[in-house]
């Protein structure tokens, strides 16, 4: 694991002339130091050194000395040598080259305008007529919170009918060729969590790919000492490299990824989260996967599932969601051709192509989600591979509502992002696609805002007088909200049961029962989530691990 300079030993060497950071990176080649020669130039060899040396000559207007350096050698050299520009690329390359494309402004003029004025008229609604008013927004809010569920019962029922899943063989991994695989770059932010990294680096060892074309780069924040001397700690092999990520705002894991993509070498590029453990063959599968499918594919995403699913209710709740999840609606989404928010881990990049989209937004707290509906909004698509990566789930309440008003307020910002030029949108991807977008990106924040006020709401019908909620809720009003939260609320049951089938795990089926209850905890922190979208924004709630006591 290459070091550098301590900053206390810095010295101001560098030539006047100053390139971009992409410029380095395709031509192979970063000043590393004066020496009495002249500057002395890292070069990785991609650039014809005569033809190097005489135009670096040309533009530093001063000797250049050409030594060579691996290709990896030379990137982590750029990370290093232009921090700032890494740092400003890594944060706001996106907001600077597609602005409406970034959360980094919450709301723009139009919405402002609109919701100042969607305010006012509903507070003129309650002042003039407050019964028939607070009557209309809970039968709204109660549509919307069963329109949102009847589409994902919807989309899970087409997934049912069809195994898109690409199918790779264990034959099939067998037959590859080793020297013919390219470069692979795995990406792995991690911010205090010392205590799993150990873990991580004995996981990731096991990849099965040709370790002189496996390139992992563990992006370490630069205020974090204590995690990288933990990741050194656990001695990782020469292919496993730290990237210090340059001290920045946001302080956000799309911004660290950023910063590694910039100097990624691999033609593929996959995120993976400190407690993964992906399938050894994962990689391979996948590029197999990608070989298979069209050049319109950006992205293969693995399955994820949890090895502690039986440490108690709430990892069993999370096991039943992401298997109905990733088994059922991915597959409804992809046979309908429909917008894919992909999961935070265990997504492969063709890495051309991410750049091509602008990577990652660091402003948006849930940037696959919004990622994935950039991708659509191109024409491509996204496959799914029969490989799964095992995570720990949440052990505790609090760590989840951490976690998922993090989840929820993201899916809020990539509503707002994408919705602030809504004919574009509808041109872009289609109607189908919009409405699609709409009810699942949209339509999720709002089922889970409106679960606490069911819940509210079904209660006091049932066990108040009538003659109390009368004033308020006129009875078709009221037993119409009732219907639709016990509809949603079992169709939700349904899909929740559905999830152990294709994973043989038909001991947690019961445990769907409980779905109510998961889903008051969402509500909790879809609460939280907008609260802080309105304070904090773009604030990352960062999530424990590490505290199952279930080994991996």
């Amino acid at each position: 694991m290459p070091g550098g300079r301590h900053r206390g030993e810095e010295v101001d060497w560098r030539p006047r002339h100053r390139c971009s950071v992409q410029r380095h990176v395709e031509e192979g080649w970063v000043a590393s130091a004066r020496i009495r020669e002249g500057v002395l130039v890292l070069t990785s060899g991609r650039s014809d050194p005569d033809v190097l040396r005489a135009a670096l000559t040309e533009e530093f207007g001063e000797p250049v000395v050409l030594r060579s350096a691996s290709e990896a050698d030379v990137r982590q050299r750029v990370a290093y040598e232009l921090e700032e520009e890494v740092a400003d690329l890594a944060a706001h390359g996106l907001a600077r080259t597609n602005p409406a494309l970034s959360a980094r402004t919450v709301l723009s003029r139009g919405q402002q305008v609109g919701g100042a004025v969607a305010l006012l008229v509903f507070a003129a609604c309650l002042v003039l007529a407050p019964g028939s008013t607070v009557a209309v927004a809970t039968a709204v809010l109660s549509l919307g919170f069963l329109a949102g569920i009847l589409f994902k019962f919807w989309v899970s029922m087409v997934g049912a009918r069809f195994d898109l899943v690409e199918q790779v063989s264990a034959e099939d991994v067998a037959a590859l060729d080793d020297d013919a695989l390219p470069t692979y770059t795995v990406l792995v932010p991690v911010f205090r969590e010392a205590n799993i990294v150990h873990d991580l680096v004995r996981n990731l060892e096991v990849l099965d790919w040709p370790k002189d074309r496996l390139e992992v780069l563990v992006l370490v924040e630069a205020e974090d000492h204590e995690t990288r001397e933990a990741v050194i700690d656990a001695a990782p092999p020469e292919w496993m490299r730290i990237v210090i990520v340059p001290p920045g705002s946001p302080q956000t894991k799309p911004r660290a990824c950023n910063v590694g993509l910039a100097i990624a070498q691999g033609d593929y590029v996959v995120i993976y989260d400190a407690e993964d453990r992906p399938d050894p063959d994962q990689l391979k599968k996948v590029f197999l996967t990608f070989d298979r499918a069209g050049d319109d594919t950006v992205c293969v995403q693995a399955a994820l599932s949890y090895f502690n699913a039986d440490e108690n209710a709430l990892t069993r709740m999370f096991t039943l969601e992401y298997s109905y999840w990733f088994d059922y609606m991915l597959a409804g989404l992809d046979a309908r051709q429909l917008p894919i928010p992909l999961g935070g881990t265990s997504n492969h990049f063709r890495t051309n192509l991410l750049r091509e989209l602008g990577g990652w937004d660091p402003y948006n707290v849930t940037e696959d989600a919004d990622l994935g509906i950039r991708a659509s909004a191109v024409g491509y698509r996204v496959a799914v591979v029969n490989s799964t990566t095992m995570e720990e789930a949440n052990t505790s309440i609090p760590n989840f509502v951490r976690q998922r008003s993090r989840w929820i307020k993201g899916y809020m910002q990539t509503a707002l992002v994408h919705a602030r030029r809504p004919r574009a949108l509808v041109r872009e991807i289609g109607p189908r696609r919009a409405a699609a977008f709409a009810l699942l990106i949209a339509g999720t924040p709002l089922t889970f805002l409106g679960m606490l006020p069911g819940v509210v709401v079904t209660i006091a019908t049932l066990v108040l007088p009538a003659d109390w909620t009368a004033p308020l809720f006129p009875a078709p009003v009221l037993w119409l909200c009732v219907l639709d939260f016990l509809l949603g609320n079992a169709t939700m049951i349904y899909l929740t049961m559905m999830g152990p089938y294709k994973r043989g795990r038909f001991d947690l089926m019961g445990w769907a029962l409980l779905n109510p209850l998961y889903w008051t905890l969402h509500s909790v922190a879809a609460y939280k989530g907008l609260w802080q979208l309105i304070t904090r924004p773009h604030y990352w709630e960062k999530t424990e691990h590490g505290l199952t006591k279930t080994t991996a």
